[in-house]
């Protein structure tokens, strides 16, 4: 097999790869946005147009690696693609499922240039059948012509072979910001020697200046050669396409004359041209010169880093936080108020690059919820239901490592709706619904948190079909029925399912418990609510990051202990609570004329009585519901870097992490959803007592 890496620096193919699969895959997903969004509107230009460049971009990328199985296969989508934007032939629901399993074709032959040991003889004959769907749409049946293993994608006329050979003459000078705009001239060149053959490369020495003058981060290249091909000139033209408004091009044909083998001389040549670039090195810490290329914005431009690097520069920044906050404990003993005021520039500081550091690890969520839409489609054809589903707060942000662990239990839920919430379109018709189910994806952010909802207008959960699953389980008494919240709980128990039937969705009772530990191991919440006939409501609150968060520090006894300041709305006194208090550690007062519930930390977790403590109840707020905490200090703000419990502490109720202090001590984090249940777990049967005396309020 023939590879253009033949030609370029194995070292710069190592490095380069990784790129190409990154932005390879981005684009291959984006294939499948278009294609499920051009269901709607088949005929959209903008759409066709856009998907057409996908292909054209992943097929062109691939070429320039020698990936050869991906640019034959491409080769045939991007014809059939063409012709749909040129309106000779028509989107169809049976052309976009087509499509769509070509695309997957095209995302395991991508993936398979990482892992080498990759066995693709299975779905050969499945790429062969799709094959000959794709020619059979395009011209009858006839094969399309075959590209070259170095081809780039481009328009598929622009491919389109001539009669015979032609000889061209191509005289090219580069722009000079060609490298600041990541062009790679050498990339254009390996695309043309897989149109043909070139021949009488000459590098214009005259466009390159002395060493003196020579700026490293400039393009000072200039070509004149010569390229024996069947391609017209509009595909030799496509060479250019990325660079074509800021380089000087010039292509006039010639009279065919035999061909020489010049793959030696153009080594040379390329040997030549990289060693004047790589003669003088940029001299360190030399300023950029010159501009992005006009129409380019500068706030525009992007920087791939790889996410192992920056989860250790914050893994790194967290001990710089820690640090910090012992110094300044350290600072204040010493009462040097130079010392002291140094430490609190030093804190800002640190806060500013964390905030910006963190903010780096966060994208949109709506990205996520995107896929679901193939997902959506397909699942609803193989269960003959007719599914729309609506994605809103796509724009809610989230910490990149949180949205990829929470895919695996969105798409169960979502799944999970389409099986056992969503009817058929004949079953919706028969209770006055329309024929038509939705699915609703939302997100926004709420006390600190990212809320997930799942939303379906399906029948809903039947409890007595839960309660009876119960029962037979031994998972409740017979006979003994709980509160409605409690029967829901029941669907995340283990091995529990509600289907007749074991389908390749659903029915064996693994799933709804995996979402459960998935979603806790984020220290998340999943909440459930169900009307019969109506639909079936899915919470999810997730904490925003998993790294560095915001605290308001408080003491129980000699305990220490951490709320997220987010979900901190005010303290009040606490003089005169623990009257108050049930012997479970709960009472109730009255704030603003609302009833408050209060629970007491040192009640709750059987810490000691410290002396001399000067309580205060902090109100909290979360998930629409507001409580209040009874603490013995309050301690103040408190950057607090997040540490896994380990598993002697993880069924601690209310408690979601830790946090190491400026001192050494160590703080547990609270989750206040969590903590909230248990301020609601009895009912209070002591007089409610008026508190109308704040000691400060936070939000």
């Amino acid at each position: 097999m023939a590879h253009v890496t033949d030609d370029l620096d194995q070292g710069f193919i190592a490095e380069a790869l990784p790129a190409f699969i990154s932005e390879a895959q981005e684009q291959i997903e984006q294939v499948e946005q278009l294609l499920l969004q051009l269901e709607d509107a088949p005929d959209d230009g903008d759409l066709l147009n856009a998907l057409f460049r996908c292909a054209h971009t992943v097929k062109g990328s691939a070429g320039v690696f020698g990936l050869d199985a991906v640019v034959a296969f491409t080769h045939h989508v991007e014809s059939l693609l063409d012709q749909l934007r040129e309106g000779r032939v028509h989107l169809t629901p049976q052309l976009s499922t087509l499509l769509l399993q070509c695309n997957d074709q095209i995302r395991l032959l991508v993936d398979a240039a990482v892992d080498l040991a990759a066995d693709l003889s299975a779905s050969e004959g499945l790429r062969a059948q799709l094959v000959q769907q794709l020619q059979q749409l395009t011209d009858g049946g006839a094969a399309p012509s075959q590209p070259t293993a170095a081809a780039t994608p481009g328009r598929a006329d622009d491919g389109e072979v001539g009669v015979g050979v032609g000889a061209w003459r191509i005289r090219v000078r580069f722009g000079a910001d060609t490298f600041r705009n990541g062009m790679d001239p050498w990339a254009i060149v390996a695309y043309l020697q897989g149109l043909g053959e070139l021949r009488n490369m000459q590098l214009d020495e005259a466009a390159v200046p002395c060493l003196e003058q020579l700026e490293p981060e400039s393009c000072h290249l200039a070509f004149d050669f010569e390229l024996l091909t069947q391609a017209n000139a509009a595909a030799i033209e496509a060479a250019f396409s990325f660079v074509r408004g800021d380089c000087e091009l010039e292509i006039c044909e010639l009279e065919v004359t035999p061909p020489p083998r010049v793959a030696e001389v153009v080594a040379d040549v390329v040997a030549e041209v990289m060693e004047v670039l790589r003669a003088e090195p940029a001299p360190a810490g030399e300023a950029r010169k010159g501009k992005a290329r006009e129409g380019v914005a500068e706030d525009g431009r992007f920087i791939r880093v790889q996410a192992d690097r920056l989860d250790a520069v914050i893994n790194l920044l967290g001990e710089l936080v820690v640090a910090s906050a012992g110094a300044s404990l350290l600072a204040r003993g010493t009462r040097q108020n130079t010392l002291i005021e140094a430490n609190a520039q030093m804190e800002r500081l640190i806060e500013e690059i964390r905030n910006g550091t963190l903010q780096l690890r966060m994208v949109p969520i709506g990205e996520t919820f995107s896929r679901f839409r193939r997902v959506v489609r397909d699942t609803a054809s193989q269960l003959d239901k007719d599914v729309t589903l609506e994605i809103v707060g796509g724009e809610t942000e989230l910490d990149k490592s949180m949205v990829e662990r929470i895919a695996d239990p969105l798409m169960h839920l979502v799944r999970n709706a389409l099986d056992h919430g969503l009817e058929t379109p004949a079953e919706r018709e028969a209770v006055g619904k329309p024929a038509q189910g939705r699915l609703t994806l939302s997100a926004c952010h709420e006390s600190g948190t990212v809320l997930i909802r799942i939303q379906d207008d399906g029948r809903g959960i039947r409890r007595d079909k839960v309660l009876q699953k119960a029962w037979e389980r031994g998972l409740l008494e017979p006979g003994v029925t709980p509160a409605d919240a409690d029967i829901l709980k029941l669907i995340f128990e283990p091995g529990f399912s509600t289907a007749d039937q074991v389908t390749n969705l659903s029915g064996r009772g693994v799933g709804m418990d995996v979402v459960r530990q998935n979603i806790e191991a984020l220290r998340g919440t999943v909440e459930i609510e169900s009307v019969p006939s109506e639909g079936t409501l899915i919470e999810i609150r997730l904490p925003l990051t998993l790294a560095i968060i915001d605290g308001f520090l408080v003491g129980a006894s000699d305990s220490k202990f951490i709320f997220p300041l987010e979900s901190v709305v005010e303290v009040i006194n606490g003089d005169g609570q623990l009257e108050l208090m049930q012997s479970s550690g709960r009472c109730c007062v009255e704030l603003r004329g609302q009833v408050l519930p209060v629970m007491s930390l040192r009640d709750i977790y059987g810490l000691p009585i410290a002396a001399g403590s000067r309580p205060s109840v902090v109100v909290i707020r979360s998930g629409g519901r507001t409580y209040g905490v009874l603490v013995d200090s309050l301690l103040g703000h408190h950057q607090t870097v997040i540490k896994p419990l380990s598993r002697m502490f993880r069924s601690l109720r209310g408690i979601s992490g830790s946090s190491i202090l400026g001192n050494g001590e160590v703080a547990l984090i609270f989750d206040v959803h969590a903590l909230a249940d248990l301020a609601a777990t009895e009912r209070m049967k002591r007089p409610i007592r008026s508190s109308r005396s704040p000691v400060s309020h936070l939000s």
